[in-house]
């Protein structure tokens, strides 16, 4: 019984930390819809596409190649060098920066105060498109990333956990920096949120297109800005995911992991992000190890269920939308008639 216990205890560490991964997904959603009320369906996309970005100039692969040897009947798919991580990234960061001001430039530019529906539609077709582009760009094959993060099991968890309790945990190392990143990423964004000037101006814009706008605030300005943010989140979220499981299209995915997350936490809470996706990532890992347990879930209900991760998520997403559907840090919306 006490192996169990000790085993649980590990379930509920690893919960933790996947729960770090679908909040990194989250707080993209979350940072659009503060500063626009726009809910961007095309967050997951932009994780695979930064990612795919990411491993495309660290490997030198020539954008496009399979259109130009198609069309010039050349046979040209590397540059012949390699770039080092930390650079790849900045040139990702660029790029996500540029997708950025397109986005604005030619989308949201002219969508300016019309119905959220008409906005979120126009974030569908943006995933679908980016999504296309990725694969022209760099290839749909499944792609090894390595930033030089860490991975596999921290030894000194392991060894320190087995001392105690003469069971050793398997704690990944990737999960353990995953988790310092999206605290530091937390922090930083919920300072720059409450207490900047762009912060503010952020809120602004979210709340009323055209009143932000007769006040002085740059519509435009503040949406490159936070695309650009949120560009740079989906980059961290995709190198963390690409580098546990590879980059592959299936990691657009992920988005749809990130929508109970929000559900929970909230649409507008950045400390709600993370929240949600720890209560999540632990409810779905425990869930999962207590109904496929047959020791314990045998005895109550005389049957075992398995691939509960699958759902479980959405079920408890269900529950809150009947119960809280602001989220538990959500703000509360009260229209007077």
């Amino acid at each position: 019984m006490l192996e169990q216990l000790y085993f649980a205890m590990e379930v509920f560490l690893n919960g933790l930390m996947a729960g770090v991964l679908y909040a990194l997904v989250a707080l993209g959603f979350v940072l659009i819809f503060k500063a626009s009320g726009i809910f961007n369906y095309a967050q997951g996309v932009m994780a695979l596409f930064s990612a795919l970005t990411l491993v495309g100039i660290m490997d030198g692969q020539v954008p496009f190649s399979h259109i130009i040897n198609a069309t010039f009947g050349t046979d040209i798919h590397h540059f012949g060098w390699h770039v080092p991580a930390l650079f790849a990234i900045f040139g990702t960061v660029i790029v996500m920066v540029l997708f950025a001001w397109i986005v604005q430039r030619y989308i949201f530019r002219h969508l300016v105060g019309q119905e959220p529906i008409i906005l979120f539609m126009a974030t569908i077709g943006l995933a679908y498109f980016l999504e296309g582009v990725g694969d022209l760009m760099w290839g749909s094959e499944i792609k090894k990333l390595d930033v030089g993060l860490p991975q596999g099991i921290n030894d000194t968890i392991d060894q320190v956990t087995y001392e105690m309790f003469g069971y050793g945990f398997f704690i990944d190392n990737l999960d353990i920096v995953a988790t310092v990143v999206a605290v530091l990423l937390v922090i930083g964004l919920v300072i720059f949120a409450q207490y900047s000037k762009e912060g503010r101006a952020m809120r602004a814009v979210a709340d009323d297109h055209q009143a932000a706008l007769s006040v002085g605030v740059s519509l435009n300005f503040i949406w490159i800005m936070v695309w650009s943010v949120a560009g740079f989140v989906a980059l961290v979220a995709g190198i963390m995911w690409g580098t546990k499981s590879g980059v592959q299209f299936s990691l657009s995915l992920i988005a749809l992991k990130a929508l109970p997350v929000l559900m929970l936490g909230g649409f507008t809470s950045i400390p709600g992000a993370i929240v949600g996706g720890l209560i999540i990532g632990v409810g779905e890992k425990l869930f999962e190890f207590f109904m496929s347990s047959s020791a314990l879930a045998g005895e109550l209900f005389g049957f075992t269920i398995s691939a509960t991760e699958n759902w479980f998520a959405y079920v408890l997403a269900l529950i809150f939308l009947v119960f809280r559907p602001q989220g538990l840090f959500g703000e509360k919306i009260i229209e007077r008639v």
